[in-house]
């Protein structure tokens, strides 16, 4: 195995150590949870939609009035410095994630704590696609359960959920909730009129009679992977509808499934402890697996159980 503890670190401007990557404890991240970032992942070594990811990074330092003093083309070219200087670490077969974390810096508050000057703190790391992956290995043939938490949805008016931020205290609260109601569950949120809004990190889909339904996109993050599927079911004929949808139509649909940068793509085969529809994997799900994994030339599913089976969970 490779020794991951060699990684180096986009710490602001410079490539460091892993163990020498460090936040001051009066960041803003750590303050306030006052950070944005991304997570994207590779296929055979090759970054997936990370322009994508970049553009929605910098939406979110935008909207969050955060001057990260790098261009886009500057965080591109940082982060491909970053992938070049870590690849020899990953061997076939192990993809990797890259992850952005930008935060305006420490808090001017207590700047007579702190060295000068201050600046913004922009992290940028490439880690092995271990965890998330291995632990997800079976549920692409087995599928996952979905509950419903008391934790609703933040409504767009009082913070809005299309930027990607650190501040994520009500998807914590959902996924302890949902392991009081069942343990590996995974939680959707309602948003504050009832209906279907987002998973904690994942969007949500919904299939009827060959159509796919998922929530509108103002009380939820727009997922990168949550349009890909879209894009990818029109160019397999399939109709895609935004729209409002209840607990009631979860019951009701044929299939459904959730959609994350991470795993790409599980299927949902049970619901508030109710199978959807037979309670098994259904085609669409398989067809959408499979077409994106054409598309970045790789197996998903066996990959997963390739990589558990090497380094475990």
């Amino acid at each position: 195995m490779s020794d991951f503890l060699q990684l180096k670190i986009y710490f602001s401007g410079e490539l460091v150590p892993l163990s020498e990557a460090r936040v001051s404890i009066f960041d803003h991240a750590l303050m306030l949870g006052d950070m944005v970032f991304e997570m994207t992942r590779s296929f055979n070594h090759q970054p997936f939609m990370l322009d994508s990811h970049l553009d929605r990074l910098h939406a979110s330092l935008r909207l969050l009035e955060i001057d990260c003093r790098l261009t886009p083309p500057q965080m591109k070219q940082a982060t491909l410095d970053t992938i070049e200087a870590n690849l020899p670490l990953f061997e076939e077969g192990l993809d990797y994630w890259i992850r952005h974390d930008v935060s305006r810096g420490p808090v001017s508050l207590l700047h007579h704590l702190l060295p000068k000057p201050l600046r913004p703190t922009v992290i940028i790391s490439v880690l092995p696609v271990i965890g998330r992956i291995t632990s997800v290995a079976d549920a692409y043939e087995n599928g996952v359960h979905v509950v419903i938490p008391s934790q609703r949805a933040i409504p767009s008016r009082y913070l809005d959920p299309k930027a990607k931020t650190r501040s994520r205290q009500h998807y914590q609260m959902a996924n302890l909730q949902a392991a009081r109601i069942e343990e590996r569950s995974w939680p959707v949120l309602l948003d504050e009129h009832g209906y279907l809004a987002e998973g904690t990190s994942y969007n949500v889909f919904l299939v009827k009679d060959g159509t796919l339904y998922t929530p509108e996109p103002h009380n939820i993050l727009r997922g990168i992977s949550r349009t890909y599927v879209m894009e990818m079911a029109a160019r397999l004929a399939l109709p895609v509808y935004e729209t409002k949808l209840e607990p009631y139509d979860f019951l009701m649909a044929d299939e459904a499934f959730l959609t994350a940068s991470s795993y790409t793509i599980l299927p949902v085969v049970q619901f508030e402890g109710r199978p959807v529809g037979d309670g098994k994997v259904g085609p669409v799900y398989q067809r959408l697996l499979q077409t994106w994994g054409e598309q970045v030339g790789v197996d998903i599913a066996d990959q997963a159980k390739k990589i558990r089976a090497k380094y475990g969970e």
